[in-house]
């Protein structure tokens, strides 16, 4: 079964950074995101850009309306997202939790939701 985990932190932390927080939080990653590759169970990572870079599209009777931002603005947006491959929620959770937002809160507050993913096509992914 998969799993998608949504990263989400807390934007004030984050633009409270310093460049010499950008440089501590590269390396107190590192070896949560060894850990989590370790497992085997990851197959996909992925970062995402600034909420402001977003565009959402929505149905309206005229077709698809498209604006500009995220679909909710929130204190807290998501800013990373990955896969995991479990037997279940409990084992999912388990592999999540040893992702970098799930142990440095000092940087990131925040948090992972992982949802299971009820249907998955990846036939015409292409890898990058």
């Amino acid at each position: 079964m998969r799993f998608l985990c949504l990263c989400y932190y807390d934007r004030a932390k984050f633009d409270a950074w310093t460049p010499a927080d950008v440089e501590a939080v590269g390396k107190a990653c590192q070896p949560h995101d060894a850990a989590l590759h370790r497992s085997g169970q990851v197959p996909l990572v992925g970062s995402l850009a600034l909420p402001g870079m977003a565009r959402t599209i929505r149905p309206t009777a005229g077709g698809p309306s498209v604006t500009d931002g995220p679909f909710l603005d929130t204190p807290e947006p998501f800013g990373a997202f990955f896969i995991v491959e479990a037997a279940d929620l409990d084992e999912a959770v388990r592999v999540a939790s040893l992702h970098p937002g799930a142990n440095l809160g000092r940087w990131f507050g925040g948090g992972i939701e992982v949802r299971p993913i009820d249907h998955f096509d990846c036939t015409s992914f292409n890898q990058e």
